[in-house]
């Protein structure tokens, strides 16, 4: 999730839960949504290592930020830093550390539900997990936050427009899980009819709407997918001229029964381009790949003297976008293979 939602859901989340009757150390208003808002927001400072250090962003981005088992110590060290450095007011840091567990927990549980992977037990695991119904800039879900926060500011008296708009929150990612089943269902008929032996199926949430769905059939060696919408009955109309971005976008996904599928090869398709691309992708400078893409697929090869062999993840193909991020791939020269980041500024070196 965007990090701005984030904040905001910590300040509706600060709404919310403020006390009828505070004691005298209780936060006040001003208080409560002030640190919701910067507490909801914290675990992404671990993204200031991205512009330097790409491999150590995709190693760490949702690690120990986003880590169950260090929110006590976060917390605790937002509530003793805004108590004492801040406010001054030494009795108030217990107050203090509760919101801010709030606000992390309530980050921690949005990224959970999109499909990036969040690594909840860092630093005794670097699993990641991803609930992935939905995804990760959701408009809806965003302006259903920002809805809670102005009916707050109409209704200044009371906490039940936030408690409303946090159910309402809840009631939304419940129907998230519910088309994400269905979409699953879709992937599961698919296998069976193409007689798959062995397979996983996946479905990642796509924009703009909770219907969009990328379906993910995936074999030892393919990626096979299919951009589906669960609310249409008919394909797409063709695009006009002066379409806007979110119809372009979304003409992108066909109904079930004219579903297309895609095949993506993990390794390329002609002999040649495979034994290179596994060499590639087997290599020891390369696991830190294979550990993060969960629907890997061979990019492009560059061949030449010194050929350059690319891996792209699927989940994060969404059409319409001008470039797809998370790009790596190994690179061979004299000395042997080397990690390397593509974007659409060239190629830099991880290792």
């Amino acid at each position: 999730m965007d990090t701005l939602t984030h904040a905001l859901s910590g300040a509706l989340l600060g709404r919310a839960t403020a006390p009828k009757n505070p004691s005298p150390v209780a936060l006040s208003m001003r208080a409560r949504l002030t640190l919701g808002f910067v507490a909801a927001a914290f675990p992404d400072s671990d993204i200031v290592i991205s512009p330097v250090a790409p491999l150590a962003y995709l190693h760490n981005h949702r690690g120990v930020t986003h880590s169950l088992l260090m929110l006590p110590l976060w917390a605790a060290l937002l509530g003793v830093a805004c108590a004492y450095l801040l406010w001054r007011e030494p009795a108030r840091w217990r107050s203090c550390a509760v919101m801010a567990a709030l606000g992390i927990g309530a980050h921690i549980l949005a990224d959970l539900i999109t499909p990036y992977g969040t690594m909840i037990f860092a630093p005794l695991s670097d699993a990641r997990y991803a609930w992935s119904t939905t995804f990760i800039i959701d408009l809806w879900f965003t302006g259903i936050i920002l809805g809670g926060l102005i009916a707050c500011a109409i209704w200044r008296g009371s906490r039940r427009p936030a408690i409303i708009a946090l159910l309402i929150l809840v009631a939304y990612v419940g129907f998230q899980f519910v088309q994400r089943e269905r979409a699953l269902e879709f992937g599961e008929a698919h296998a069976r009819a193409g007689g798959f032996a062995q397979y996983k199926v996946d479905a990642v949430p796509q924009p703009p709407l909770p219907f969009n769905w990328n379906v993910f059939v995936t074999d030892t060696d393919n990626q096979h997918y299919s951009l589906v919408s669960l609310i249409r009955n008919q394909p797409p109309a063709a695009l006009a001229e002066a379409a806007g971005f979110f119809t372009r976008i979304g003409a992108a996904y066909r109904p079930p029964e004219h579903a297309v599928w895609l095949t993506a090869p993990r390794y390329g398709s002609s002999a040649d381009d495979q034994v290179l691309a596994r060499e590639a992708w087997a290599h020891p400078q390369f696991a830190f790949y294979r550990w993060f893409a969960a629907h890997p697929a061979l990019y492009r090869i560059d061949r030449g003297a010194q050929p350059c062999v690319w891996f792209e993840d699927l989940r994060f193909f969404t059409p319409g976008r001008g470039y797809m991020p998370f790009r790596y791939g190994m690179c061979r020269d004299s000395a042997g293979w080397h990690a390397y980041e593509l974007s659409d500024k060239g190629r830099r070196a991880v290792d």
